[in-house]
């Protein structure tokens, strides 16, 4: 096991399993107390997100879920110049943080609501997590996936839930497919299992928090949290808001699904009104109301991460660690290059899931190197005459650049026809230099624009 101390003096890791910690000792909730909360017949006295119920999950979690490591990142702390250290949640049961929050709520049901069944909706990690859950308690449960679920993801959640778990598949978008959960939970008297909105889920997501302060005796600078409906997020910062109040927290969305972002700005959880879906994992276009009035008032910091950012570091990640993250799991590495302070002393990132398709890392790729400024498209015309072709690859492109596509996108007269090309640069500032010498020749050449309606239609 490498030690913190290996890098700054008197910073130490050790097994949650062999210490006790004092963030496991008596809670004292600083919210007032208020009444009502999920699950509850008759008002409660607790808020619905407090440390007591985070602690009381962590204990009934123990001998369920795994304990993941917390890893150091040579890469990270050398960029970062201090101890930078990942929570491997890519390699919980399920490949991802979910399994804590449904387990904890299934659990948490009375023998008359498990007998009617539970009922979610999910097209990933949270299905997984149910499936495990309905397994383990023996509780039926029918899970609602939208038709473009992969086939991979459908028998991974059959294999999970084994005969406890009914798949139904409907729905083109996930709007659609949890209209219809929610529906059939109503119809059948079934307990609907949210992804992230309820206080038992928030609970058994904080248990993350639990483990990093076990596993790290140092005081730890800053916590990176990726966000999508927001529980996971809620869970982590109102534990270390309380056990650890020097910590910092740094909240990471896609920067195409900034849910969070929009809610905070408004006060309150808004719709957005378009989300782009290559995060899967955190492409929430409204974030929980329970977390929400979780996070709201906590000095959180809020990052966001472009596409193409985080394509580079899923790509680092498994080259340099060895790590398959999904997009969504790789959310709180690619933010420590946008961070909005510079930190002190160590740093913990969640990897929060690992159930990536390795048959999506071309397009990974793909994307990563249009991000960087490494990969180009141009339409070219070509006169229909020799030696066009040899003047393009002779006079314009050098040593280095490689032409990675060549189509004809059309021909339109006898006398030229336009071609797709695609060149890959060595680095980021030979485009300049292409540019030049593309205008000093005589071929119409077209430059296409990343993220323009083209490039979308073309690529």
């Amino acid at each position: 096991m490498v030690e913190a101390s290996d890098y700054l003096p008197g910073w130490r890791l050790r097994n949650a399993a062999a210490s006790s910690h004092p963030s496991l000792g008596p809670p004292v909730d600083r919210v007032p107390p208020r009444r009502g909360g999920h699950g509850c017949s008759t008002p409660c006295e607790n808020p619905p997100v407090n440390t007591a119920a985070i602690a009381k999950a962590a204990q009934k979690l123990k001998p369920i879920v795994r304990e993941t490591p917390l890893e150091h990142s040579a890469r990270h702390s050398q960029a970062l110049q201090q101890p930078v250290y990942l929570k491997r949640e890519d390699i919980q049961i399920g490949r991802s943080y979910k399994v804590r929050g449904a387990y904890n709520f299934i659990s948490s049901l009375t023998e008359e609501q498990r007998s009617r069944g539970v009922v979610a909706a999910s097209a990933g990690n949270h299905a997984q997590g149910v499936a495990f859950a309905c397994r383990r308690l023996r509780t039926r449960g029918t899970i609602y996936l939208p038709s473009s679920t992969p086939r991979q993801k459908r028998e991974r959640i059959a294999d999970i839930g084994g005969r406890w778990i009914e798949q139904v598949i409907i729905g083109s978008i996930f709007d659609d497919t949890q209209r219809a959960a929610l529906a059939h939970a109503q119809e059948h008297g079934g307990v609907f299992v949210p992804a992230f909105d309820d206080a038992a889920i928030v609970a058994g997501q904080g248990t993350v928090a639990v483990e990093i302060m076990q596993q790290l005796t140092a005081p730890i600078d800053t916590i990176v949290v990726p966000v999508g409906g927001a529980g996971l997020l809620a869970g982590v910062a109102t534990w270390v808001n309380e056990r650890s109040p020097l910590t910092r927290i740094v909240a990471v969305e896609p920067a195409g699904a900034r849910s969070l972002a929009a809610a905070l700005a408004a006060g309150a959880p808004v719709q957005l009104t378009s989300v782009d879906s290559f995060v899967d994992g955190a492409a929430v276009a409204k974030v929980g109301n329970i977390p929400f009035e979780a996070v709201k008032d906590l000095p959180i910091h809020l990052v966001s991460v472009p596409e193409g950012a985080l394509c580079t570091e899923m790509l680092e990640l498994y080259q340099t660690e060895g790590i398959i993250a999904e997009p969504a799991g790789a959310l709180a590495t690619a933010a420590l290059k946008r961070l909005p302070f510079t930190p002190s002393g160590p740093v913990v990132c969640i990897v929060s899931g690992g159930n990536n398709d390795v048959s999506r890392y071309s397009d990974i790729l793909e994307r990563s190197l249009v991000y960087e400024g490494l990969r180009h498209y141009f339409l070219v015309t070509f006169p229909q005459q020799p030696g066009a072709l040899r003047h393009f690859l002779d006079d314009v492109l050098i040593d280095g650049e490689d032409i990675v596509l060549f189509e004809y996108a059309k021909k339109t007269s006898r006398e030229s026809g336009p071609a797709l090309v695609g060149i890959d640069l060595p680095a980021r500032d030979h485009l300049q230099g292409l540019l030049e010498r593309m205008d000093a020749s005589p071929l119409v050449i077209e430059k296409i624009a990343p993220h323009s309606e083209i490039f979308r239609f073309l690529l």
